[in-house]
């Protein structure tokens, strides 16, 4: 078991990660919490019927179901939580946990960000993407029809348990996806390919969950270094925005990442920040975990620019987290058609 802390003065906490740490739960409400009277756990159906779903806190509790993947992530479904919420009589002192992946974790957060303004959540992350990024941080929030995580706020959480025995009933593509966002962390580090090849995997999860606690200790509000926890991430969201929309594609948020990591090193030497040598070193990197590099043949690329110039990080442009000799930096204000030519480049890669 490895403890890793988030150091926010008053309300730093910790991510506890290793098998079994779900067991946890109830001390760590008795510790965080302690006026607690009701406890409201936020999962979906077919996790709460997976043989690790065992939560015992000693205290009122109430199960809320929400569906699988981004579908949870729809604006009817956070207020149809907040009304759950408000039937069950959840005090300010009372904790709201996610148990899931991202979807589950980002909506549970927003549901606690906002009902009576503010009430602790929990989260136990399920899947490799919720363990290494989206339960660690208080980013929290649901998708609109414009994009991915447009309504939101920061709500730090009381904990984090990544329970790592959850990981081994995830579907093998699932898994496989989560690690896009370990690929991410590991570049970040300036890691090689060879590393990833040689580590385990409990090191790789180290690795990226003491690096997003880091940034988000030195940048809560993502002013400045933690944005770079973005990278992959504007040509990422910008496929999931049109894989919402579409019935023929089925694209997981991991997969999305590996792709923008992909592009954006491409992206980088079509601007001068990046040689071959670079671009080579990410393709590596994420064929270890076969991940896919190309995007499918389905999405239109003018769609895509569209749905970039929408991210979350644009100040009215393109804006990438890009690689470069100094390292990453975000970097503003790219013409669409040098992003268009890159893009097209990159798809017609055989």
């Amino acid at each position: 078991m490895v403890k890793i802390s988030v150091d926010l003065g008053e309300r730093s906490y910790e991510v506890v990660v290793g098998e079994g740490v779900r067991t946890q739960l109830a001390s760590l409400i008795a510790l965080r919490a302690p006026r607690a009277e009701r406890v409201a756990i936020v999962t979906s159906s077919s996790l709460r019927a997976q043989p690790w779903f065992d939560f015992e806190v000693g205290l009122a509790t109430s199960i809320l179901e929400l569906p699988d993947g981004e579908q949870a992530k729809r604006p009817e479904h956070y207020v149809a939580l907040v009304e759950a919420l408000a039937e069950r009589s959840l005090s300010r002192h009372d904790v709201v946990v996610g148990v899931g992946g991202g979807a589950i974790t980002d909506v549970a957060g927003f549901a606690a960000a906002t009902y009576l303004r503010g009430v602790p959540v929990i989260h136990v992350a399920t899947t490799v993407a919720g363990q290494v990024d989206a339960a660690i941080g208080g980013k929290t929030g649901v998708n609109l029809r414009t994009g991915k995580n447009l309504l939101g706020a920061f709500h730090q959480p009381l904990g984090v348990l990544c329970d790592l025995a959850t990981l081994h009933t995830l579907p093998e593509r699932e898994r496989r996806a989560g690690m896009g966002e370990v690929v991410k962390c590991a570049l970040l580090e300036a890691q090689s390919s060879a590393w990833l090849a040689r580590s385990s995997f409990e090191s790789q999860m180290e690795l990226a969950i003491a690096l997003k606690a880091r940034l988000v200790a030195s940048d809560e509000r993502e002013g400045s270094s933690r944005a770079l926890l973005n990278y992959g991430h504007t040509l990422a969201h910008a496929l999931e925005r049109e894989a919402m929309v579409r019935s023929d594609v089925s694209l997981r948020h991991g997969e999305a990442v590996a792709i923008g990591l992909a592009f954006a090193a491409r992206l980088a030497r079509a601007v001068g920040r990046l040689d071959d040598r670079g671009v080579a070193e990410h393709d590596a990197a994420l064929n270890i975990f076969q991940l896919p590099t190309r995007v499918p043949s389905v999405f239109d690329s003018s769609a895509l620019l569209e749905a970039m110039s929408h991210d979350k990080k644009a100040h009215h442009d393109l804006t990438f987290v890009l690689a470069g000799a100094e390292g990453f930096s975000v970097v503003s204000g790219l013409a669409p058609d040098v992003v268009r030519t890159a893009l097209d480049q990159f798809r017609g890669e055989s």
